[in-house]
């Protein structure tokens, strides 16, 4: 067995305190402790995550990396490889609450148009009760009281609180998607729920680009998708041979992590962001007071059209 040094294990606490990091952060701090940059020594950068990685397989864990579907950006951190009543224990959620992120994960992982979202008034309205009707096979006169009044002020908190702990995210069109966390840790849940991979990267495709073939079930990622425009200039489906139209964004978001980069040290733990909570805040309260006459509803509305419309082109 090595013996991890001091260097390890500092890399190991960085994770472990702050949560995943950036690609870009990650390699800041071991560039910190080690002095050599992981962009012209990959080789031992490579080799101190496969130390640590033999350690902590001992504890059933794993220093992971994933690439965020959402803005492209590369992270790190370390995720438990165990889901069992125990490890359950560790966590500050309540058994509404999991059910309720569950219920989330499940809407956003089946939608067949692989926008990766849910409207932010259709997670508001998700009945637990349906949850462990259809999950225990109880019947209504069972459900435990804790489900029947988690309310409406219950899952704004719990929504909030998911996303401060990166296990959910709020995108730029106030919906919500799967935080870095979830990314990171669900990889194997994704694969056995028969989630759609991408073609080129074979992770899962629950955020991507779907062929413009209705009748195929090609997905490929959009940072995947301009990778293979930039090599080739011109794509088509590896399956029905569909020519793909790919339109560049105008902006990368990638571009805000530089601002950050540098006080990563003094950044604490459960802060997920100085831009996100502020915009989260700012957001809320006029969600709530406009909920009746938002656009909200016909945005799901016009979603579920479009599910319908692609899930009988893709029966399951």
């Amino acid at each position: 067995m090595a013996v991890l040094s001091w260097k390890h294990h500092t890399l190991i606490q960085s994770l472990l305190e702050r949560g995943p990091l950036t690609e870009k952060e990650f390699h800041f701090i071991f560039t910190g402790i080690t002095g050599q940059n992981p962009g012209t020594h990959q080789g031992k950068f490579n080799d101190y995550l496969l130390k640590i990685n033999r350690e902590l397989s001992y504890a059933q864990l794993d220093l992971r990396a994933c690439r965020d579907p959402y803005d492209g950006r590369v992270y790190f951190g370390v995720v438990n490889n165990v889901s069992d009543d125990q490890s359950k224990l560790g966590t500050k959620y309540s058994v509404p609450q999991i059910a309720f992120f569950k219920a989330i994960v499940e809407a956003i992982a089946q939608d067949v148009t692989a926008e990766g979202t849910i409207c932010n008034l259709d997670a508001l309205n998700i009945k637990l009760e349906n949850q462990v009707l259809n999950s225990s096979g109880l019947q209504s006169q069972d459900v435990p009281a804790a489900f029947k009044n988690f309310t409406m002020s219950h899952k704004e908190k719990t929504l909030d609180q998911l996303v401060k702990d990166k296990w959910l995210c709020y995108t730029e069109d106030d919906n919500i998607g799967l935080g870095i966390r979830s990314i990171l840790d669900l990889r194997s849940w994704f694969h056995n729920a028969g989630v759609p991979s991408c073609q080129v990267c074979n992770e899962a495709g629950f955020k991507a680009k779907l062929c413009p073939n209705d009748g195929c079930a090609v997905r490929i990622h959009h940072y995947c998708l301009k990778k293979r425009f930039s090599q080739k200039g011109m794509l088509v489906c590896p399956s029905c041979d569909t020519q793909w139209q790919y339109q560049p964004p105008k902006a990368e978001p990638i571009e805000v992590e530089d601002e950050e980069t540098e006080p990563v040290q003094s950044q604490p733990s459960s802060n997920p962001g100085p831009s996100q909570p502020s915009l989260r805040s700012k957001r809320k309260r006029q969600r709530l007071d406009n909920v009746e006459t938002a656009g909200c509803s016909s945005q799901a509305s016009g979603a579920n059209r479009k599910r319908v419309t692609r899930s009988s082109a893709h029966p399951r």
